[in-house]
């Protein structure tokens, strides 16, 4: 049997989390669900694995909720399902920053399409003429296993050092047009509202990260693989599990 696995994320405010999370175990109970979902004031993300049916019952009865209508998932398939249980959590953020300041409800950060930033990448500049810099906000175990090429990368052990690290190289990023990215696009839009918060200029987040880079694009400008979070380890830019793991 296939399964699907999904990935999905949306800033939104919630101030009904006991009782959200108390009808998202029940509804995720009721259909065996596997996976991990985080519920925060700021938003939810979510990762889950089953049969197709299964997991789009589940969407479609999060979706009847107004404020996840447009969620968009991130897909991939695997022969096993690549989480021992189901957890649904109360936290602080949905990816944790510690900078209070930076609130994605209140607007997206600036996005490049998957294909546009290939199409950039292809020619050595963006459409204005200014080199592209792709920066990865990811932790240094998760580049290791693979990244951009030339990708400008922190080796952080925390997603909360991303705001130092950026603050001590701001003159790297002038006159350039900088790209954050992240594996599904939840750290990259934090990013890229912070680098614009502070005064960089030109700063856009991959749209929906390397996921759907890979669904979209291929392993273009690409090398390895891309670190995911459950039993798979990682995976190739076909988006399944990578012989390397």
């Amino acid at each position: 049997m296939t399964i699907l696995n999904v990935s999905a994320y949306k800033f939104v405010g919630l101030d009904d989390l006991e009782s959200l999370r108390a009808r998202v175990v029940e509804r995720c109970e009721a259909l065996a669900l596997k996976g991990t979902i985080l519920l925060a004031p700021e938003g939810i993300n979510l990762f889950l694995a089953a049969p197709r049916e299964t997991v789009e019952a589940f969407l479609d009865w999060l979706r009847d909720d107004p404020r996840f209508a447009d969620i968009a998932p991130k897909e991939s398939a695997s022969d096993d399902v690549p989480f021992a249980r189901m957890r649904v959590r109360l936290k602080k953020e949905i990816i944790t920053m510690r900078a209070p300041a930076i609130k994605p409800v209140e607007g997206r950060a600036p996005h490049v399409r998957p294909v546009d930033l290939r199409r950039w990448l292809d020619q050595g500049h963006d459409d204005a003429g200014r080199p592209v810099l792709l920066l990865d906000t990811r932790n240094d175990y998760e580049v290791a296993a693979g990244t951009f090429e030339d990708a400008v990368g922190y080796g952080l052990s925390s997603f909360t050092d991303f705001p130092a690290a950026v603050a001590a190289d701001r003159e790297r990023f002038e006159g350039k047009t900088v790209v954050s990215f992240c594996t599904g696009g939840i750290r990259c839009e934090k990013a890229a509202i912070h680098m614009r918060d502070i005064g960089i200029e030109n700063v856009f987040q991959l749209e929906g990260g390397i996921l759907t880079y890979f669904e979209e694009v291929g392993g273009s400008h690409w090398r390895g693989d891309c670190f995911v979070f459950d039993g798979r380890g990682a995976l190739d830019p076909a988006l399944a599990p990578s012989d390397a793991t």
